[in-house]
């Protein structure tokens, strides 16, 4: 590949930086930030440069280039909150073959949702009787579809992914958006060591709602002093991950560690090093693994700053540390990650599964 053509990759990934952040929007489509697989949770999501199986979809689509057998499924499930948020995930990858260069590809579908919510809307009648027959249940869930797409670059080692996303959220019967973006990712690997770079919501994301009530629930909406939702739009500006992971072997030993760091210009001001409109959050994964057969592994990461309760003109330092297991036996891999286990955050502790089958 001519060396011009590097240069136009690396506007592609760094330009809408620049372009976006004066729009400065907060927490849009925050179910995406959670990631999917046991396996990153247990590393804390410290897996953009070392992910090499279907997940990396998800994490860095330039990592499928590292699937080694044809094709490959996997399915994750974690309650989060204290079981109050279920998160689901589904994807299957496949080598293509030849196009241009060796390519790969991937199907990801993730669902957010917190169900069977009480709507109380009608429980109290116009002459304010209550009748528990009008109570109702709602969803309001997430859900993403992400068309991810990788392949072999000039350079020996180097790859490149896209990913095509379309975002659906609903709430109960009352609201829903949809939206859609692109995320990008390159990866560089060597016998030791893997490069990764991925942005998210590279062109911005951007989600149109709409709102459907009945005159009877704008009515009661009115009577009880709540604000009538609009119409609108969100906009998820560019994030952008630097990661760097080195490997090896000793004996029937292999170990990793990966050291990730997150780039945001959606001016949220909890991260360890922040300002009005960047962020940067850091984190760190360790894997050890016996015969490539068993798997041990640790992350830190989510360091924030946060008011204290008790005295609100000073901050206090959190972070949240993650451990977990997997098996791969006959290319099933079974992993299991304890998310938020020390309990130095507000964020409850979570039990997270997930299973992937190459074949």
């Amino acid at each position: 590949m001519r060396k011009d053509n590097y240069i136009y990759i690396l506007l592609f990934f760094i330009l809408p930086f620049g372009l976006s952040a004066q729009d400065n929007p907060k927490f849009v489509n925050e179910f995406l930030n959670i990631g999917v697989g046991a396996r990153a949770h247990g590393m804390s999501g410290s897996v953009v440069a070392s992910t090499n199986d279907v997940t990396a979809g998800y994490w860095n689509p330039a990592g499928l280039v590292l699937m080694e057998e044809d094709y490959q499924v996997a399915a994750m499930h974690a309650s989060w909150f204290g079981g109050i948020a279920n998160y689901d995930y589904v994807g299957f990858g496949a080598q293509l073959g030849e196009w241009l260069n060796p390519s790969y590809g991937s199907v990801t579908l993730i669902r957010m949702g917190i169900d069977n919510i009480p709507n109380t809307i009608n429980l109290i009648g116009p002459d304010g009787t209550i009748d528990y027959d009008n109570v109702t249940e709602f969803s309001a869930a997430d859900y993403a579809l992400l068309l991810s797409y990788a392949m072999e670059l000039g350079l020996e080692g180097l790859s490149l992914g896209v990913n095509a996303k379309v975002i659906y959220r609903n709430i109960g019967s009352f609201g829903r958006a949809w939206g859609a973006g692109l995320d990008a990712g390159l990866l560089y690997n060597t016998d030791h060591f893997r490069a990764g770079l991925m942005v998210r919501d590279i062109t911005t994301t951007v989600n149109a709602w709409s709102f459907d009530f009945t005159e009877e629930e704008k009515q009661v909406f009115a009577a009880t002093g709540n604000v009538i939702p609009v119409s609108s739009t969100e906009i998820a500006l560019p994030k952008l991950t630097l990661a760097a992971a080195y490997f090896g072997e000793i004996d029937k030993f292999s170990y990793l560690v990966e050291f990730d760091g997150r780039l945001s210009t959606d001016g949220t001001e909890a991260g360890v090093f922040s300002g009005n409109n960047f962020g940067f959050n850091p984190s760190l994964g360790l894997e050890v693994g016996y015969d490539n057969l068993a798997f041990l592994r640790f992350g830190i990461g989510n360091f924030q700053r946060v008011v204290n309760e008790i005295n609100t003109d000073q901050e206090d330092f959190t972070l949240m540390p993650n451990a977990g297991i997997g098996i791969n036996i006959n290319n099933i891999a079974i992993d299991y990650a304890l998310a938020n286990f020390g309990n130095t955050s507000e964020i409850l502790v979570s039990h997270i599964v997930s299973a992937s089958y190459a074949f």
